[in-house]
């Protein structure tokens, strides 16, 4: 019984930790298509297709732009 009392302190313990970090507005953690490198997903998420097409429709206009000059 000592070890589920202690056990279950530490993770209120941890938790109350993780609470502290989200009040204080602490940017959330970043799976690998959520961050700005490479994606290594098999299958990209909706936000990294969202990013890379934007991306790919700033470059269509500045090369259309640098083509009227």
């Amino acid at each position: 019984m000592v070890y589920f009392l202690a056990t279950f302190v530490f993770m209120l313990i941890v938790i109350a930790i993780m609470a502290v970090g989200v009040i204080f507005g602490r940017n959330a953690i970043k799976g690998s298509c959520g961050g700005t490198g490479d994606c290594v997903c098999t299958e990209k998420c909706d936000k990294r297709k969202k990013l890379e097409a934007e991306q790919q429709a700033e470059q269509v206009i500045t090369i259309r732009r640098d083509l009227k000059v």
